[in-house]
C-alpha cells in the first residue's frame, strides 16, 4: 500500500457505502474500496448486497465493519427468522449455507494447505436446522433502564440484545431463561458493567452498592435424549438468594429441573470459565444419552452442543476409523471420552488423553458406568503424554485427533507422526487449522484421503469436518 492509500484508508467510526462479493473464513462479506482494492470485511452482509457499514476495526491491509443498513439487498436474501445476533446466516437459503460451507473446506484445503488429490464428500445437513443446541451462554444487561438476558451485539457491538425467543434453544431451554429473567427482575438486581475500564475496573469485578450479586451470564445446558436442564448462573462476588431462585424453578419446571448451580467471578473477561461454583441444588452433573452412551456432564465439560449431529459425526468418524475389532487406538483431546467410547465398541482397546482432569474424571466414570472396558483414559498434554503412551500401551494403529480450534501445534503434529499410526481421523471444528496441519502430515508421508463436512451449526458459518489421512505403504 502507498502512503496515499494508506493515508485514504478507513478509520474506526468511518461510514462506507460498500458491495459484497463474497463469504470470507468466519462468515463476515468482504468488500473493497474500488480506488485501491483496501478489504474492507462486514458483518451482517452477503454476497450480493449493497450496504452502508460502519467500521469498528482498522488495519493496515484490511478493516472491520458492521452493516448497518441494506441499501440494496442480495437476490439471494431471504427474510429472516430470529431476531437474533447469533445466526447472521439464516437471509441465505439452508441449500446455499450449504454449498458455501462446503467451497470453503475445498477451498481452504486446497489454498492453504496446497493440498489435492483428496476426496471431498457431500456435506452432510443438519437434522434441525432451528433449536438444535443443548447448550446456550446468555449475558445480562441494561436496555432502557431494564435488566435483561440475551446476547451481543455481532462485530464490535458491547450492548447485549434481549431477545424474547431463541430459536437454537428448545422451548424448555427457553423457558427456563425467562424464568430466571423474572425472578432476577422481581429481586431488581442489576447486570455486570461491561464498559468501564480504567479507575472502574476494581469496582466493577465486585458486588453492587447494596452488597448484592451483579449479573455476568446465564448457561443452559440441555440434555436432548433426557429432557432434563442444568442451569448455571454466573455472578460478580456479593449476596444472592439462590435457594429462592432455586425453589422458583422448581416450582415451574418440576423433574426437568436437573441442577442449579451458582458461579462467582472477579474476572473482567468476558467468560463463563473459572470462578467459584457451588451447587446450589439438585446434581452437579446433567444426565445425557450419546446413542447407547449413557453420560454424566458437568458444569464447565466440553460436550458438542448438537447432540443429534454429534451422534452422525462421530458415526462417521467410526467409519473412518475402519475398525476391525483388534486395533489399538489413542484418542487426543479426549474430553469427557465421547468418541473413546463411541470407537471401542469396534476397537482392541483404546486410550484417552486429555489435559483437563474434570474431563478425565468423567470420561473413567462414564466408562465404568457403561462397563466399557477395553478404554483407557489419563490426564495429560498430548505433546509430553503421547511418546509415554507409545511407550506404555505400544504404537497405535489408528490415532483420532479432536482438536480445540486452533489445531494442532507443530510440536503434537511431529509427535503422532513419532507415533506412527496407519491412519489417522482428525475431527476438526476449524477447516482454516485443519489445512495446514493435514499439509504437515501430509510431508511426511501421510496422504489425505478424504474430507467429510458436517453442518453441525445451521445458520452460521461455522463448519465441522472428518479427514482420513492413511500413512503411504510405500
Amino acid at each position: 500500500m502507498t502512503e496515499t492509500q494508506a493515508a485514504s484508508r478507513p478509520q474506526r467510526g468511518d461510514e462506507l457505502e460498500l458491495r459484497v462479493e463474497s463469504l470470507a473464513f468466519g462468515g463476515e462479506g468482504v468488500a473493497r474500496l474500488s480506488d485501491h482494492g483496501y478489504v474492507v470485511f462486514v458483518a451482517g452482509a452477503v454476497p450480493g448486497d449493497l450496504v452502508r457499514a460502519v467500521v469498528h476495526k482498522s488495519k493496515r491491509a484490511y478493516a472491520h465493519a458492521r452493516a448497518t443498513e441494506i441499501l440494496e439487498p442480495s437476490a439471494e436474501r431471504i427474510e429472516p427468522r430470529a431476531d437474533h445476533p447469533g445466526v447472521p446466516w439464516q437471509v441465505l437459503p439452508y441449500a446455499r449455507q450449504l454449498e458455501i460451507k462446503q467451497a470453503q473446506v475445498d477451498e481452504a484445503l486446497q489454498r492453504l494447505g496446497g493440498l489435492s488429490g483428496y476426496q471431498l464428500e457431500p456435506i452432510v445437513p443438519a437434522l434441525e436446522q432451528w433449536r438444535y443446541r443443548n447448550k446456550l451462554e446468555y449475558s445480562f444487561g441494561q436496555s432502557g433502564g431494564e435488566l435483561v438476558c440475551g446476547f451481543h451485539a455481532p462485530a464490535g457491538g458491547r450492548a447485549v440484545v434481549s431477545i424474547a425467543d431463541c430459536l437454537l434453544a428448545s422451548e424448555l431451554g427457553n423457558r427456563a431463561r425467562e424464568l430466571v429473567l423474572a425472578w432476577a427482575r422481581g429481586q431488581g438486581l442489576e447486570a455486570w458493567e461491561r464498559d468501564g475500564g480504567g479507575e472502574d475496573r476494581e469496582l466493577r469485578a465486585g458486588a453492587a452498592a447494596d452488597g448484592r450479586v451483579r449479573l455476568r451470564n446465564l448457561v443452559v445446558r440441555e440434555g436432548r435424549r433426557t429432557g432434563r436442564l442444568q442451569l448455571r448462573l454466573v455472578t460478580s462476588p456479593g449476596q444472592l438468594d439462590a435457594d429462592d431462585l432455586a425453589a422458583t424453578l422448581n416450582a415451574e419446571l418440576g423433574e426437568a429441573l436437573s441442577g442449579l448451580l451458582w458461579t462467582r467471578t472477579e474476572r473482567l473477561a468476558e467468560t463463563t470459565q473459572g470462578g467459584v461454583t457451588e451447587l446450589v441444588w439438585g446434581d452437579e452433573d446433567l444426565p445425557e444419552q450419546l446413542g447407547e452412551l449413557d453420560l454424566r456432564i458437568s458444569a464447565e465439560a466440553f460436550f458438542q452442543t448438537n447432540t443429534e449431529m454429534a451422534e452422525v459425526l462421530y458415526g462417521i468418524a467410526a467409519e473412518r476409523a475402519a475398525l476391525g475389532g483388534f486395533e489399538r487406538v489413542f484418542d487426543l483431546y479426549s474430553g469427557i471420552g465421547t468418541i473413546a467410547m463411541w470407537l471401542a465398541a469396534r476397537a482392541g482397546e483404546v486410550w484417552g488423553i486429555e489435559i483437563v482432569e474434570p474431563a478425565v474424571a468423567d470420561a473413567i466414570a462414564s466408562a465404568r458406568r457403561n462397563q466399557v472396558r477395553n478404554v483407557h483414559f489419563f490426564a495429560g498434554d498430548a505433546r509430553l503424554a503421547l511418546p509415554q503412551l507409545v511407550q506404555e500401551a505400544g504404537r497405535p494403529d489408528v490415532v483420532v485427533l479432536d482438536p480445540p480450534r486452533a489445531g494442532l501445534s507443530k510440536k503434537v503434529v511431529q509427535r503422532v507422526i513419532d507415533a506412527a499410526p496407519r491412519r489417522i481421523v482428525y475431527v476438526s471444528c476449524n477447516p482454516t487449522t485443519l489445512a495446514p496441519n493435514a499439509a504437515e502430515f501430509a510431508a511426511s508421508g501421510y496422504r489425505l484421503v478424504s474430507v467429510t463436512p458436517v453442518d453441525m451449526f445451521p445458520q452460521t458459518h461455522h463448519i465441522e469436518c472428518v479427514a482420513l489421512l492413511e500413512r503411504d505403504s510405500g
